[in-house]
């Protein structure tokens, strides 16, 4: 009889941080797939991750950097780098490392587009957000594979 191992592994968090909203999405645990996970109010951040961490396992966090095309900050940079020291205070085991998130958000307007959905749908900023969080999560995954 021949046994399987199945190696289990830690989840991946993206994290398409705004001013008003994040876009989370997450890997199933053999980061595999990125799936969005929702799309918070910004400030409630930190809640949402400390519960998430009570029940899923976690073994890095992505979170996108907005920069120019000349690599110079944009008016999103600031706050990002600030939700970066907050987590990294408050979850200081946590490896986080910045990716690129140039036109993601446009990625995600043309996803929308693609999968046939209504104009009103296309419009929601919440669905945005999570799409985008999911299409950097995806190019990371490629980019380390």
């Amino acid at each position: 009889m021949a046994f399987k191992w199945l190696i289990f592994m830690a989840r991946i968090l993206a994290i398409d941080y705004g001013g008003k909203r994040t876009g989370i999405a997450v890997t199933d645990p053999l980061q595999i797939i990125a799936t969005g996970l929702t799309t918070i109010h910004s400030a409630e951040l930190i809640p949402f991750l400390k519960k998430y961490f009570i029940t899923e396992q976690v073994e890095l966090i992505i979170i996108g950097l907005p920069v120019n095309w000349d690599e110079s900050d944009t008016h999103g940079t600031p706050l990002v780098k600030a939700a970066i020291k907050k987590l990294q205070k408050e979850f200081p085991a946590m490896p986080i490392k910045t990716v690129d998130e140039r036109y993601t958000s446009k990625m995600a307007k043309d996803a929308m587009l693609q999968m046939g959905l209504k104009k009103k749908d296309r419009r929601d900023k919440k669905l945005v957000d999570e799409i985008a969080a999911t299409i950097m999560l995806q190019e990371y995954l490629q980019a380390v594979s």
